[in-house]
């Protein structure tokens, strides 16, 4: 049996970023510890990834996900690409709104709960404890997916607009966020699926959505068959 000695174990801030993490990876798991009520995220990595035409060329739509969770950091990162902050001065995101209100909250949904994706404090906040997968789309492929991103239009935001523009902004800005998705999984070699086929009053009411909150699209995040 081999005794681990001092130089062997890991230095205490590489210690401490593994207990951090430890909720984190529980969660995209399914550990049976309860789900955590906040999750703070890896730093994401904003460098490497493959070229922009060959991510292009890669991009396509997949509905066949294995279980298996993705890493926190990978998490991290695609959460970042999605809709993260780029501009920290500014408050700047990596997908443009319109009147630059930032109308869409982004929910994650793992297989222990739902969380609301904290962009400017890189952190997951609980929303409702367990597996809503299955709710966030009528196909049966959804709840195999080990991350499922619910766009959520916040239409109080919005102050000088009809709900007409409301409708159609909330759509051109959850098409971006998608997008962005897309890219980030081409790079990585993920399986994607956008879709607006949900049960969107059952999805909500899960949730816990107010009624100023519109559910515009969900995007299935995974590893290929």
């Amino acid at each position: 049996m081999l005794t681990p000695t001092a130089s062997s174990l890991p230095g205490r801030p590489a210690l401490l970023a593994l207990v951090l993490m430890l909720p984190l990876a529980l969660a995209l798991a399914g550990g049976a510890l309860a789900a955590p009520k906040s999750i703070r995220l890896p730093e994401p990595q904003t460098t490497g990834g493959k070229p922009l035409m060959q991510v292009l060329k890669e991009r396509r739509t997949a509905r066949d996900f294995k279980g298996d969770p993705l890493p926190p950091q990978t998490l991290s990162n695609l959460l970042w690409a999605a809709f993260g902050v780029n501009r920290p001065a500014s408050g700047g995101r990596t997908a443009p709104s319109a009147h630059d209100v930032q109308e869409i909250d982004v929910y994650v949904v793992l297989p222990d709960g739902a969380y609301l994706y904290d962009a400017r404090g890189n952190a997951l906040e609980l929303v409702r404890a367990g597996d809503l997968r299955g709710l966030t789309g009528m196909q049966p492929f959804v709840k195999d997916a080990p991350v499922s991103l619910v766009y959520v239009s916040d239409y109080r935001k919005f102050t000088r607009d009809s709900e007409a523009d409301k409708a159609f902004y909330s759509a051109a800005d959850a098409g971006h966020i998608s997008q962005n998705v897309y890219l980030f999984g081409a790079s990585e070699g993920l399986a994607v699926m956008v879709r607006a086929y949900i049960d969107k009053p059952a999805l909500a009411k899960a949730l816990g959505l107010k009624p100023y909150q519109h559910i515009v699209l969900a995007q299935s995040v995974g590893y290929p068959k």
